[in-house]
């Protein structure tokens, strides 16, 4: 499987299949980064600039550098190949824009859940949601640096054995590939048991 690599790749006119994609994770996670750094297509961003007034409802104590914040979704597109197209739907992360959640679920393929082991506790409530949800995910920790292994994570997050679990850099396309990927064959194999289950 792979990518195209054009900045500004036209849709396939023989384009037939839409999957959806969602990035979910706490504030300032990385969340737009990744969908920039992945997206074939100038992404769409709801990006607004942080005031006083959003400084004293979001907990802004370990990300202190950051200036803008999502107030509905990012938008961004990888054509997979001639016939199938991967949208992709940065979340919210703040709590107060929870509620878009669930509308941005709907109908999707399966979801990644980013990380910063600064802010593993952040991760608990998207985790929680796609369970609810039944939706397949693969959870990325974006380094910002040395952390704990990726083991002591998946403890910490009390993630089941079946749930990939991987490092990445949301800046770095080839890394955020990597990921979809481990999606994508990660919602093959969950539906190729459900399948099985059905049948046998």
């Amino acid at each position: 499987m792979d990518f195209a690599t054009s900045d500004h790749t036209p849709l396939p006119a023989t384009a037939t299949d839409a999957l959806k994609i969602v990035v979910v994770g706490g504030f300032g996670v990385g969340k737009t980064t990744m969908v920039s750094a992945v997206s074939e297509i100038r992404p769409l961003s709801t990006e607004e600039v942080m005031t006083q007034v959003a400084a004293g409802v979001d907990d802004i104590s370990r990300v202190v550098a950051k200036r803008t914040t999502t107030v509905a979704f990012d938008f961004g597109r990888i054509t997979l190949d001639e016939r199938r197209v991967l949208y992709l739907f940065g979340a919210p992360g703040q709590e107060r824009f929870w509620f878009v959640w669930d509308q941005l679920f709907a109908g999707s393929l399966g979801a990644v859940v980013l990380v910063d082991t600064r802010r593993l506790e952040d991760s608990w409530y998207s985790i929680d949601r796609l369970e609810h949800h039944r939706t397949p995910f693969v959870v990325a920790v974006n380094r910002f640096g040395h952390g704990p292994e990726l083991g002591r994570i998946g403890d910490a997050l009390s993630l089941p054995p079946q749930v990939p679990l991987l490092d990445c850099d949301a800046r770095d396309r080839d890394s955020c590939k990597r990921v979809l990927i481990a999606l994508v064959e990660h919602v093959v194999s969950v539906h190729t048991v459900l399948l099985r289950e059905k049948t046998s």
